[in-house]
């Protein structure tokens, strides 16, 4: 007998049954949960790239060639830069549909040197671009909405 009262062979037992005790919580813990409700999975949400589609550059007015458009939306950056004479600056653009030829939007009517995005929610179709510019250089480009996860 040691000095605690306890034989060497006792405490070894008693070691014995505590890790025994352990041991068996942590099965049980792991068993509990690995049987509760499977997780969900995350939900999955829209996410929208663009496509590009076309691009034109210019001085003055034009017609753009058709282009086809298959998502719900979609949009035109654009640029216009080198105002000359300053102040004189114009540029207007209108969405046509490019089988009727009627206007479906102007989605941009600006006075000056700038640029932005102009989004068009349309039905898909072929359009075409009637620019309308005076004394200033444009850039426009086409995009086209794609829809993922």
């Amino acid at each position: 007998m040691g000095r605690s009262g306890i034989s060497k062979g006792e405490g070894r037992q008693d070691c014995r049954r505590s890790t025994l005790r352990a041991c068996a919580t942590v099965v049980i813990c792991l068993f509990c949960t690995a049987c509760g409700p499977n997780p969900k999975p995350a939900a999955k949400t829209n996410a929208v790239g663009w496509r590009p589609i076309a691009k034109w550059s210019g001085r003055g007015d034009v017609q753009t060639d058709s282009f086809n458009i298959e998502g719900g939306q979609w949009r035109i950056k654009w640029t216009t830069s080198n105002e000359q004479p300053p102040g004189t600056g114009t540029f207007k653009v209108t969405a046509n549909s490019a089988i009727s030829g009627r206007p479906i939007a102007i989605p941009i009517d600006h006075k000056g040197p700038g640029h932005d995005i102009a989004y068009i929610n349309e039905d898909p179709r072929l359009y075409h671009l009637v620019i309308e510019s005076r004394n200033i250089d444009w850039t426009v480009a086409i995009e086209d909405s794609v829809v993922g996860y």
